[in-house]
């Protein structure tokens, strides 16, 4: 049986898969460590150079350096050392293909899955020879270790650091804004065409009305305020629904009720369509961003 069943290489900084090896093997174990990899990938920049995270009969190993982490499932019977001297000399192959700003512009997942070539090599040379083949000694790698032990880790650490439970991942506030959400469809395109409409009609009667309340004493100051407030909470609509947030649904329905009672109170100035109108903008509005999803990004490690 092969001691060293998959490699993957991830950037460090969001966890974007750079490429991985074939397996065609489908142990259960090993599709459970292998759904665990990519809640380690999410946590890797706030995790030490080097950890291993270990299961009844697969080890997961992993070696970060230069933005890019290499990560391993092993046998647990595969002596630690000879599976960071894997990673070394993965990392050794990885830097001499691709360099620092090839893995920095990399934009989709798996931009460099030619590499996978060069992983399945390396892989059965260690399976077969069980050594390593390049610059790095067993030795040097013994003796590293031993000054410095890489983190033993719990699924259950990387868990409460990504946010996530049972291999499932959470998106984070942080990590949020890095994401991105289903295409715009056809109803929120006219969502945000009336949102706009619906801004410039309260801009262009708030200021408007600007002119009137310097002349009457201030006495239409408190409907400027409301011109311009279900302006900015329109801006704010579209805004919400264009990009992704934390607590979305708190802010979508915290716009919806400022310009209901921003509308509300303009009642008088506007008739009963004109308020419908607006009301139903941002009604259809918030039905739609709260059913806009983040894209289902696929990272899944078996290629």
């Amino acid at each position: 049986m092969s001691l060293i069943l998959f490699a993957f290489v991830v950037r460090v900084r969001d966890g974007l898969p750079l490429s991985a090896s074939t397996d065609f093997l489908h142990d259960k174990e090993l599709q459970e460590r292998k759904q665990q990899l990519k809640v380690i990938s999410k946590s890797l920049s706030s995790l030490p150079e080097r950890g291993t995270v270990k299961g009844h009969e697969l080890n997961i190993h992993f070696l970060s350096a230069e933005g890019v982490s290499y990560m391993t499932v092993c046998a647990c019977s595969l002596p630690a050392a000879t599976a960071f001297c894997f990673l070394e000399d993965l990392r050794w192959e990885f830097t001499a293909c691709f360099d620092n700003s090839a893995v920095a512009l990399a934009s989709r997942p798996y931009p460099f899955l030619e590499f996978d070539s060069a992983i399945q090599k390396l892989q059965q040379h260690y399976n077969q020879k069980g050594g390593p083949s390049l610059e790095v000694t067993l030795a040097e790698v013994q003796e590293d270790l031993r000054t410095s032990p890489p983190q033993v880790l719990t699924i259950e650490d990387m868990a409460l650091t990504n946010g996530a439970a049972n291999g499932h991942v959470e998106q984070t506030a942080a990590s949020g804004q890095g994401q991105r959400l289903e295409p715009v469809s056809a109803p929120g395109i006219l969502s945000l065409v009336l949102n706009i409409m619906c801004a410039a009609l309260n801009i262009i009667r708030g200021v408007h009305l600007i002119e009137y309340t310097f002349q009457d004493d201030y006495d239409g100051l408190w409907n400027v305020v409301a011109f311009l407030l279900a302006f900015l909470c329109c801006v704010c609509q579209c805004h919400l629904y264009l990009f992704h947030t934390c607590q979305k649904k708190l802010k979508s329905f915290t716009l919806l009720t400022l310009i209901i009672l921003c509308n509300a109170f303009l009642f008088g100035l506007r008739n009963i369509c004109q308020l419908a109108f607006h009301m139903s903008v941002a009604c259809l509005s918030t039905l739609l961003t709260l059913h806009r999803k983040l894209l289902d990004r696929n990272m899944d490690c078996g290629v």
